[in-house]
């Protein structure tokens, strides 16, 4: 069922690539990284989050340190020098987010820039690559209904309302830590589109090109550098295959720079369609979901449980403006009565002021959308920081919203691969299989023994 696109691996770029970043040949040979190796080094960055030191353990910042691009040569490297029946299948599955990056770098519109880099990462020796507008469908279906079920047992279960979405690594991490059970019984239990694709890829696409999960390398670009993070998560870890759902997450600005470090010229690279996970031929049309600069939970699952619960059709919503516009609120009304009140709260300062409230318990909302980067995904500081660093290019991430906001609008209850994945793959929507592949839970963390006294290197606080 599945046909690779037709694409020159480009041995020059394989080489470029490994000369940059890998690691000595010998050691290249053996599977093994020095720790001295002056390589790129990736950063976690949490959002500027509040609970400042002692987040992370040594042994996920070991597991951190290796999301970057010397762990992708070391493969590549690998498969170079080794038999082709050792070699490991490599996937690269691209946020929509971080699309919108390319575009602006390059000056090309959205669709072209996502071929030229498509084209790219296959110069490379990468098998596929995907977008992960597929399982952004399935994390917000899900969503939806863990929302309508909480709203109705909302009289007699005091946690199941407000509910919190949980695609945002670095609030959910600020949650867990911090927050505790105050927040933790109130998050959604959809899995992120992140680590559903995780699953996806590893499950659902190795069954049909008959692979072995260890044998797939998984690689995700995306805006944030969280999304490392939540990679390393241990109910993301298949121990008894050895193989994470997620193998390495790269942000945008990393793969741009290492295409500037390679000094990669746009014109010499071919335009190559995106892959499709279902095996179909033919270029995959691009679309977003609602919302601006992210996934649009909140207007999805407004919609929806405006139809669900009331039978009432919402076109279009209104945003009201609250403290800034990374803190507004959409309300449903019918003959004066507000039926539903939800809130988008973005940044830690915002999440802060709601946290305050909730305390207190003022919170009037059935649902809040919570995405701990001001401005949404897209302002993800993975791609949204000046050349320099550390602040937001303003004038970029206006560009990546305006980019972003150009492609068509795709709901995700009409797209018929999801419900043929959910036949075929999950065997049914209210499977077992669905429930382990699309949930996961969320609870307070106590900090361990292990958590390192000072900041760990790479990670900006």
């Amino acid at each position: 069922r599945y046909s690779q696109t037709s694409y020159i691996v480009s041995n020059s770029n394989i080489d470029s690539f490994l000369k940059k970043f890998s690691v000595p040949e010998e050691d290249v040979a053996n599977g093994e990284v020095p720790a001295s190796s002056h390589l790129l080094k990736q950063q976690v960055l949490l959002s500027a989050c509040l609970s400042c030191e002692g987040c992370v353990s040594e042994e996920e910042s070991l597991k951190i340190s290796q999301q970057n691009l010397e762990e992708v040569a070391r493969v590549l490297g690998l498969n170079k020098k080794c038999d082709v029946s050792k070699h490991q299948v490599l996937v690269v599955s691209v946020c929509p987010q971080s699309l919108p990056f390319f575009a602006v770098k390059y000056g090309l519109d959205i669709p072209e820039a996502t071929r030229k880099l498509c084209g790219f990462l296959k110069s490379l020796g990468v098998q596929y690559v995907f977008d992960t507008t597929l399982a952004a469908g399935f994390s917000i279906l899900e969503s939806q209904r863990d929302f309508v079920q909480r709203y109705s047992r909302r009289h007699h279960d005091s946690q199941a309302l407000p509910m919190f979405t949980s695609s945002c690594p670095g609030w959910i991490r600020y949650a867990e830590r911090v927050l505790g059970s105050l927040v933790t019984p109130h998050i959604c239990t959809a899995r992120s589109p992140q680590q559903i694709m995780g699953c996806l890829v590893k499950d659902y696409f190795t069954k049909q090109q008959k692979l072995s999960p260890d044998k797939l390398y998984h690689i995700m670009v995306a805006p944030c550098f969280d999304k490392k993070l939540e990679a390393v998560r241990e109910e993301f870890y298949n121990s008894l295959l050895e193989s994470r759902d997620v193998d390495c997450v790269l942000t945008s600005g990393e793969v741009f720079h290492m295409m500037e470090q390679m000094k990669v010229s746009l014109a010499d690279l071919d335009s190559v369609p995106l892959d499709h996970v279902l095996g179909e031929a033919g270029d995959p049309a691009l679309v977003r979901h609602q919302g601006r600069g992210s996934e649009g939970f909140l207007e999805h699952i407004f919609k929806y449980a405006a139809s669900e619960l009331f039978s009432l059709d919402v076109e279009e919503i209104t945003y009201k403006t609250l403290r800034n516009r990374d803190f507004q609120e959409v309300c449903l009304e019918r003959d004066g009565e507000v039926l539903l009140q939800f809130a988008s709260v973005y940044g830690f300062r915002n999440i802060q002021t709601l946290v305050h409230r909730m305390r207190k318990g003022h919170v009037p909302y059935q649902l809040v959308e919570v995405l701990s980067c001001p401005g949404g995904c897209v302002s993800g500081r993975g791609q949204a920081q000046g050349e320099t660093g550390g602040r937001v290019d303003k004038a970029l991430v206006q560009q990546m919203e305006e980019a972003y906001s150009s492609l068509p609008v795709r709901l995700p209850d009409t797209n018929p691969g999801l419900h043929f994945l959910y036949q075929d793959w999950l065997e049914g929507q209210d499977s077992t299989h669905a429930n382990t592949l699309l949930h996961t839970q969320y609870t307070q963390q106590s900090p361990s023994q292990t958590l390192t006294h000072t900041k760990p290197p790479h990670i900006q606080w």
